[in-house]
């Protein structure tokens, strides 16, 4: 199935909300929608994009994947973003917040295309997108669940100020991959998010 095979023909009607919508400076963060599809696909159909989330996935595990954290928002009002660019509506990936079933703690992570890295949208979605977890879910901690390896994530969770916590362990069946937990509390986002701002 290509990813521009009738994906069109599922749109959601316009009555149904499944979360809110941020607004940064560049970038729009709203729960994924269909048109969503062609670029999350290409994106999960990227070997680099796609090596530390799980790897490569065939265009129909993006369509379950995609409807999966559309039902993440419907039941537990969380889940992650979808992260657009403002000045063009173009699909650039994704963020939480989330806190999946059995998960090491309450997260903010994010993965995004090849062609949005390097511009700083990651930390401009992320502080958003932290600010909506500790102010309107109330979360007091906040992790980010990031393999070893994954150098250009752990430097943007230095830069938002979280500090690796040590190593963690993800629920089965992930239970065997490597992930480092970086977070911070509330106090200490209000700290950073202020050195952020300037």
């Amino acid at each position: 199935m290509s990813p521009n095979q009738d994906w069109a023909a599922y749109a959601v009607p316009p009555h149904v909300v499944l979360g809110p919508t941020l607004e940064t400076e560049r970038l729009i963060l709203r729960p994924p929608a269909v048109e969503d599809f062609p670029r999350w696909a290409e994106f999960m159909a990227d070997p680099e994009t796609a090596r530390f989330i799980g790897g490569v996935q065939p265009a129909p595990n993006v369509w379950r994947m995609i409807c999966t954290v559309a039902g993440m928002w419907a039941l537990t009002g969380e889940g992650m973003f979808s992260i657009l660019e403002k000045s063009t509506g173009l699909w650039l990936g994704r963020i939480g917040p989330l806190h999946p079933y059995g998960w090491p703690g309450r997260e903010v992570g994010w993965s995004l295309h090849r062609d949005a890295t390097g511009k700083g949208y990651a930390v401009e979605a992320a502080a958003a997108t932290m600010d909506y977890a500790f102010d309107v879910l109330d979360w007091d901690d906040v992790i980010h669940c990031i393999d070893p390896e994954n150098l250009a994530s752990a430097a943007v969770a230095a830069r938002l100020g979280s500090r690796n916590r040590g190593p963690g362990v993800l629920p089965e069946p992930l239970q065997d991959h490597a992930v480092d937990l970086w977070g911070q509390t509330r106090a200490e986002w209000a700290v950073n998010r202020s050195r952020l701002k300037r």
